[in-house]
C-alpha cells in the first residue's frame, strides 16, 4: 500500500491548545510510517498552501512536539482568509489541487472554525470533482464554541477557565475597594453572535451576591433600562457590580451596541469595544465610578492558566482525525460527542460537514436565565466538565514557561509563484 503524505493547516484566530491539536496529528502520522509519509504544514494556513509555502513538521523533534502541545499561539501561522464559491473562483481551489498533486498530498487537515469547516468541505468537493485522491478532513477549533458537530470546540474550555478566574479575581479586588472605590467592574470577552464564553463568567456565581451579578449575552436584546436598573440595585444590595459582557451584545434592532461600522476578511462586522460603551452608561446614567477591561488576546492565549480536558480534547481530535483519514474518511469534521455528564465521558466521532459548514451554535434558550442576566444549572452541568483540570505548562529556570519558539524552514516549492489577490500563477 502506498503511503499518504499529510498537509495540516491552521486557520483561523489562535487558541491556547490549537498547537496541542496540531502535536496530536503528527504524533499519530509518525506512529504510521508504513502508512504515512511526510506530514508538511501550511505557512499561515490556507494562504501557505495557495502560495507553496510548506513546512516539513520532520524538522520538529519528540522534544519539540511535547513543547508544541503545551505553547499557545499557531507555531505554522494562521491566517483569516475565506475561499469564495466554487462558482466565483474556481482558480484557487486548482490552486489548491496543484499544490496536493505537487507534494503528493494524500489528506489535507484543516484545523479551525465555522468557516474553515466551510473550506474543508469545498476543497473535498473540488477533489471529487477533479477525481483527485485527497481526503479532506476539518479539525475543530474555536474559543467561541459556536461549531456545530461538535459538543464543544477544543480552546473554548482553556478560554472558560481563564474567563472564570479572571473574573473572580477581579471581583474580589473590587468588593475589597468598593466602600470607597471602583462600584462597577465590566469585563469584555469575545462572543460575536454567541455568549459561551461570557456564560462561562457565570461559573463563578454559587449564591446570592456572588459575581458576576450581570451577564450580557449576544441572544438577548440589550435593554438599557433593565440593564440600569439591575447595575443598581445590585450596587445597593451588595456596595458593588461586576459584569461580564459579550463582545458581540446588540440592541433591539439587531445592531451592534459596539459596531465600528467596518468588516473582516471574513465580511463580519469589526466590534469596537462594548466595555467602554457600558461604562459610558454606567457613568453619565449612574454615576458610579466603574472600571472595564478587555480579556481581547489574553483570554485565548493563556496557557498557563489551560484546562485538562481542553487539552485532552485538542490532542485528541488532532489524532483521531489522522485515524479518520486512514479509515477513508473524508468531508468530515473530528466531531466531540459527549456520553455523559457525571462521569464526564466522550468521544470523537466523525460528522459530515454539510452538517457543520456555515452553521452556528448559540446558546441554547435553557441556558439562560428568565431575566436574561445569568446562566442556568443545565448551562452549569454543561460548562463544568470543560473546564476541569490544570495542565501547567514546563516552567524553566527563569520562572517563564518553556513555549516552542524556533524557526522552521519551508521545503523547496515545485510550482510556479501564486498571486492570491489576483488569482493567478507568477514566473518565479
Amino acid at each position: 500500500m502506498s503511503r499518504k503524505n499529510i498537509l495540516y493547516a491552521q486557520s483561523g484566530g489562535v487558541t491556547p491548545v490549537i498547537n496541542a491539536s496540531a502535536a496530536g496529528v503528527i504524533e499519530a502520522a509518525r506512529a504510521r510510517p508504513d502508512q504515512i509519509g511526510q506530514v508538511l504544514a501550511g505557512h499561515n494556513g490556507i494562504l501557505g498552501v495557495l502560495r507553496e509555502e510548506l513546512i516539513d513538521t520532520a524538522q520538529l523533534t519528540s522534544a519539540d512536539l511535547h513543547a508544541l502541545a503545551q505553547t499557545p499561539g499557531g507555531l505554522f501561522g494562521s491566517c483569516r482568509y475565506k475561499l469564495k464559491g466554487l462558482d466565483e473562483n474556481r482558480r484557487e481551489y486548482e490552486r489548491l489541487i496543484e499544490v496536493f498533486r505537487a507534494h503528493d498530498i494524500g489528506v489535507f487537515l484543516y484545523n479551525g472554525g465555522n468557516d474553515s469547516a466551510d473550506t474543508a468541505l469545498k476543497v473535498s468537493q473540488m477533489a471529487k470533482l477533479m477525481g483527485v485522491p485527497v481526503q479532506c478532513i476539518a479539525v475543530p477549533k474555536t474559543i467561541d464554541n459556536d461549531l456545530e458537530g461538535t459538543d464543544n470546540s477544543p480552546g473554548f474550555g482553556s478560554v472558560a477557565k481563564y474567563v472564570a478566574v479572571s473574573i473572580l479575581e477581579a471581583s474580589l479586588d473590587v468588593q475589597s475597594m468598593a466602600s470607597t472605590s471602583t462600584k462597577v467592574f465590566i469585563l469584555e470577552v469575545m462572543g460575536r453572535h454567541a455568549g459561551w464564553i461570557a456564560a462561562a463568567g457565570g461559573l463563578v456565581k454559587r449564591r446570592d451576591g456572588d459575581p458576576p451579578h450581570l451577564i450580557l449575552f449576544p441572544e438577548v436584546a440589550f435593554d438599557e433600562q433593565r440593564f440600569l436598573a439591575a447595575v443598581r440595585q445590585a450596587v445597593e444590595t451588595y456596595g458593588y457590580c461586576s459584569i461580564v459582557v459579550s463582545e458581540g451584545v446588540r440592541n433591539a434592532d439587531g445592531k451592534f451596541l459596539s459596531d465600528s461600522g467596518s468588516t473582516d476578511a471574513f465580511g463580519h462586522a469589526q466590534l469596537g469595544g462594548v466595555a467602554p460603551v457600558i461604562a459610558g452608561l454606567v457613568k453619565d446614567r449612574l454615576g458610579y465610578k466603574h472600571h472595564w477591561a478587555v480579556s481581547d488576546y489574553l483570554q485565548r492565549s493563556a496557557r498557563h492558566l489551560a484546562s485538562q480536558t481542553d487539552l485532552e480534547h485538542a490532542l485528541a481530535v488532532g489524532r483521531t482525525a489522522v485515524e479518520l483519514a486512514l479509515d477513508g474518511h473524508s468531508g468530515i469534521l473530528a466531531g466531540i460527542e459527549r456520553e455523559s455528564d457525571q462521569p464526564y465521558r466522550w468521544r470523537v466521532r466523525p460528522v459530515p460537514l454539510d452538517q457543520v459548514a456555515n452553521h452556528e451554535k448559540k446558546m441554547p434558550d435553557d441556558f439562560i436565565t428568565e431575566d436574561g442576566f445569568g446562566i442556568t444549572e443545565a448551562c452549569r452541568r454543561y460548562l463544568v466538565p470543560l473546564i476541569r483540570g490544570e495542565a501547567y505548562p514546563d516552567y524553566g529556570t527563569d520562572g517563564l514557561p518553556d513555549y516552542l519558539r524556533c524557526g522552521l524552514e519551508l521545503v523547496p516549492p515545485q510550482l510556479a509563484e501564486f498571486d492570491v489577490e489576483q488569482g493567478d500563477a507568477l514566473p518565479r
